[in-house]
C-alpha cells in the first residue's frame, strides 16, 4: 500500500512539475540562431594563408598553414617549410608542438620574416575563426590568416 501511495505522489509531483515549466516564460527563439551554443571546432583541412603579423601586412612570399584531421600542422614560412603536432584545446585554445622545419637559406627579409612568424606559430594559444578568416594570437604576436586561393 505504502508503495502505491508513494509511487501516486512521485507522478502527482511529476505532473505539477511539468506544468509549471509549461507555464514559464520559454526563451525568445529567433530564426537561424542555434538554441544552445556548440564549442567551435578548429578548421581542418583548410590552406590559410597570412595576411598579416601583429597588425602589420607580410606582402608576397606569404606563409601558409594548414592543420589536418589527424592533428599535422604543415605550412610555408616564407622560406622553409615545416610541420609540427597541434592540439586544438578547449575555449578556443591551441598548443603547437616543436616545429620541424627545412633548412634553405633566403634573403635576409624573408628570413626575418619566417623567423617572427614561426615564433608567433609556435607559441600560440588561442584562436578565433571570423568573418572567413583566422587569427592565432600567443606569447609572441598575433597572425591574421585569409582563406587560400588554391
Amino acid at each position: 500500500m505504502r508503495r502505491v501511495v508513494f509511487a501516486g505522489f512521485a507522478l502527482m509531483i511529476g505532473a505539477m512539475s511539468a506544468a509549471q515549466a509549461q507555464d514559464a516564460p520559454q526563451p525568445e527563439k529567433k530564426p537561424g540562431v542555434p538554441t544552445s551554443l556548440q564549442p567551435k571546432q578548429f578548421p581542418v583541412g583548410v590552406q590559410w594563408v597570412l595576411v598579416a603579423l601583429n597588425g602589420k601586412s607580410v606582402g608576397f612570399n606569404q606563409p601558409t598553414l594548414q592543420l589536418d584531421a589527424q592533428l599535422r600542422m604543415r605550412g610555408f614560412g616564407g622560406c622553409n617549410t615545416f610541420s609540427a603536432v597541434a592540439y586544438p584545446m578547449k575555449n578556443q585554445g591551441i598548443a603547437v608542438g616543436p616545429l620541424a622545419l627545412t633548412r634553405k637559406e633566403c634573403g635576409k627579409a624573408e628570413m626575418e620574416l619566417e623567423k617572427a612568424y614561426l615564433l608567433a606559430l609556435r607559441t600560440a594559444g588561442k584562436w578565433e575563426e571570423r568573418d572567413g578568416g583566422l587569427t592565432l594570437v600567443g606569447q609572441s604576436g598575433e597572425l591574421k590568416f585569409e582563406r587560400a586561393l588554391f
